[in-house]
């Protein structure tokens, strides 16, 4: 028997931060809404990425909420760099801590979005038999959420355990005693590859493309520098939100340009960064992503520091990225990466040199040889930024599917809707500057954005808000004109959506900036949602609300 339709003001998809502080700021306002979330329990990609190593390479003082004062002084990291586990626990403790998870339905996954142009209205469909309808849905559904593994001939005829890095179980998995393999050297495998290594009888690394990586030196917090990071809270929040990534980094040095300095002075002051750790190497100055030359100067760096860490000379010279400039794919930041080479129980495979040919029951079977394993690792990343939304069927205006309107790449005015489809809010959505930002800074501008806007609809008693096709498509060339000032589009990067067969090469982040982002999404709303075109509140009957 199914399920009788309920009707709200506002569903809400996925319960990690976005969801959850959107849903926060939404009973603020006084609207019902509800969370529909595939996991178990809240957390979103840190309730999935449970593999071994898995940790923040934003530093855990800023990666957290800055919306309650309460909150922030209240919660107390362990770690410079916040581990899966801690990060899931602090998810669970802003649920309880502001009673969120009555209104989230767990293991419930969203498969169907239907704008009803005649009622103003999105009709939401389950796996569980749910139908809701709403004014206003929330796409809160994650960056970096929907896993790909590679297309290899005999994939599923391997007979030991498979695991993927962003699918990883929950119950904990032990790799004593075992031949290891893992396919990828991306940002999961960097953190997972020196965990495993510990743990495996031996490990088979098969790489494609080798990665930019830099030490994160993580260690506890002391109470002295937690005293003193929170007592200038309120400042150190609000320069990240004018800043570029969200993220206070070192500043850059003298006049910014690495090239207008001595190959002395560079060297002093990128061995300076590395020793800080994290990703403040590429603000050592400020053309190190615009201009190759200057780039050059910090990759040729990072490629001597791994000549120096890795005792086997034609395996430090296979693990050297060559292919793109520093930085213009996702850095890494790791915890004694290049070091677990120097084990006698890992073996690299390049798989330029010697690629792979089929996965069989026993193991990989490269050009070269076979590679027999007891389980086998993918750490090959995922369908980032579109693949969360187009798994969803999302039915706009005119009967328009959001898979039709974006089959040569996402379009949206901002990151923030999509011409079409009305009442469709994306949190970090393509076109806004998410992935290479502080997430969490992005998601509070995101969320505050859409909450004002919602009870400025409500004030002025408008019932639809879309964005227009021409704001959509300035916008569109403005990310993609931006993009081009940089070095970012010269790497073939899950930013293009190179990683993902046949999908379009578009960079679809905005790389303006967090700072100047906010400046015009605060012009817009100030000017009246510039750009939307908002329709007042229909009569309708109540058959045709049904």
């Amino acid at each position: 028997m199914a399920k009788p339709t309920a009707t709200i003001d506002v569903v809400i998809v996925g319960a990690g931060f976005a969801g959850l502080y959107m849903l926060h700021r939404l009973r603020g306002l006084g609207l019902s809404a509800i969370v529909f979330e595939a996991g178990d329990d809240v957390g979103g990609t840190w309730y999935w990425n449970r593999y071994p190593g898995a940790r923040c390479d934003v530093e855990s003082m800023q990666y957290s909420f800055s919306f309650s004062d309460a909150l922030q002084q209240e919660w107390r990291w362990s770690e410079r760099y916040a581990a899966q586990p801690e990060i899931l626990r602090y998810a669970g403790h802003v649920a309880d801590r502001f009673d969120l998870r009555r209104d989230i339905r767990f293991a419930t996954r969203v498969t169907t979005a239907r704008f009803d142009e005649v009622a103003s209205r999105w009709h939401i469909e389950t796996d569980r038999g749910d139908t809701v309808t709403a004014q206003y849905c929330v796409m809160a559904t994650g960056c970096l959420s929907v896993g790909r593994k590679p297309d290899i001939a005999g994939i599923e005829s391997f007979a030991g355990p498979t695991y993927h890095t962003g699918e990883w179980p929950h119950e904990a998995v032990d790799f004593a005693g075992q031949r290891v393999g893992i396919i990828g050297t991306g940002s999961s495998a960097i953190q997972s590859i020196p965990v495993i290594a510990a743990q495996a009888a031996h490990l088979t690394v098969f790489q494609r493309t080798p990665n930019f990586s830099v030490p994160a030196h993580n260690g506890p917090l002391s109470e002295e520098h937690e005293r003193e990071w929170k007592s200038r809270y309120d400042e150190r929040r609000h320069a990240a939100r004018t800043s570029s990534r969200g993220i206070l980094y070192e500043a850059p040095l003298g006049d910014g340009s690495a090239l207008a300095a001595s190959p002395e002075q560079r060297a002093r002051e990128f061995e300076a960064r590395w020793k800080i750790g994290g990703l403040n190497l590429l603000t050592a100055y400020n053309d190190l992503l615009l201009n190759k030359e200057a780039n050059d100067t910090a990759a040729e760096f990072v490629r001597a520091r791994i000549r120096d860490m890795i005792h086997d000379k034609a395996v430090a010279e296979k693990l050297m990225p060559t292919n793109h400039p520093i930085g213009t794919k996702r850095i890494c930041v790791d915890t004694g990466y290049f070091d677990t080479y120097n084990r006698d129980n890992v073996t690299l495979v390049d798989l330029l040199e010697d690629p792979i040919e089929a996965i069989t029951p026993a193991g990989v079977r490269t050009r070269g040889g076979m590679f027999a394993l007891d389980s086998l690792v993918f750490a090959t990343g995922f369908d980032a930024m579109t693949g969360s939304l187009l798994k969803i069927d999302i039915t706009g205006r005119d009967g328009l599917s959001l898979r039709q309107k974006w089959e040569a790449g996402p379009r949206t005015y901002l990151g923030l809707m999509t011409a079409g489809f009305p009442n469709l809010f994306t949190i970090t959505g393509p076109g806004s500057p998410s992935v290479l930002s502080n997430m969490i800074v992005s998601i509070e501008q995101h969320v505050d954005w859409i909450a004002d806007c919602l009870a400025y609809l409500g004030a002025g008693g408008a019932a639809r808000i879309e964005a227009r096709a021409e704001a959509e498509d300035a916008w569109v060339d403005h990310v993609n004109e931006v993009a081009h000032a940089t070095l970012y589009p010269q790497a073939n990067s899950w930013y293009m959506g190179a990683n993902i067969p046949g999908k379009p090469r578009v960079f679809m982040p905005y790389i303006g900036g967090v700072g100047a982002y906010r400046q015009k999404c605060d012009a817009v709303a100030a000017a009246g949602y510039d750009g939307f075109t908002l329709t007042r509140q229909p009569a309708i009957t109540a058959a045709a609300a049904e």
